[in-house]
């Protein structure tokens, strides 16, 4: 069986019923601080920042951080599978980004939630009406 190169695309839906049903499963929303905090965020998510202000770079220890949130990978088993790794970002392109780091970084049962946190953007220029985790009607937080 040939390893997977970039994360398996989830419907925020199914997202939200493999984190109820797989409590080991981790949340990571990678938006911006200031995006996390003043947007909104999914309910319990931890947010590790792919990007992030000042210097708008991708993280150079971004597997890093998620390898510590992993307890340093005690949270694989023997046979490399680790426990479900679920990224956020606001459209999904920067989840799909992040997710293929972290594959070709060794860690493997990676998602990129589809829609992301915001959705696409429809013709009136605004989202979270077409879909994403807040139009679905999941839970959420903001500051």
């Amino acid at each position: 069986m040939s390893k997977a190169t970039q994360p398996r695309e989830i419907k925020p839906k199914a997202a939200f019923e493999l984190l109820d049903n797989e409590p080991r499963a981790l949340l990571i929303d990678i938006r911006s601080g200031m995006e996390f905090l003043f947007v909104g965020h999914p309910a319990h998510a931890v947010n590790i920042a792919w990007i992030d202000e000042p210097d708008w770079i991708v993280d150079p220890n971004f597997t890093s951080h998620i390898r510590k949130l992993m307890l340093g990978g005690v949270s694989c088993e023997l046979d490399g599978e680790c426990v479900p790794i679920l990224l956020i970002c606001r459209s999904g392109k920067r989840s799909m980004e992040a997710g293929i780091k972290l594959i070709e970084e060794g860690l493997s049962n990676v998602y990129s939630i589809d829609g992301g946190f915001e959705g696409e953007l429809d013709e009136g220029h605004k989202r979270s009406t077409i879909n994403g985790w807040r139009f679905e009607g999941l839970p959420w937080a903001q500051c």
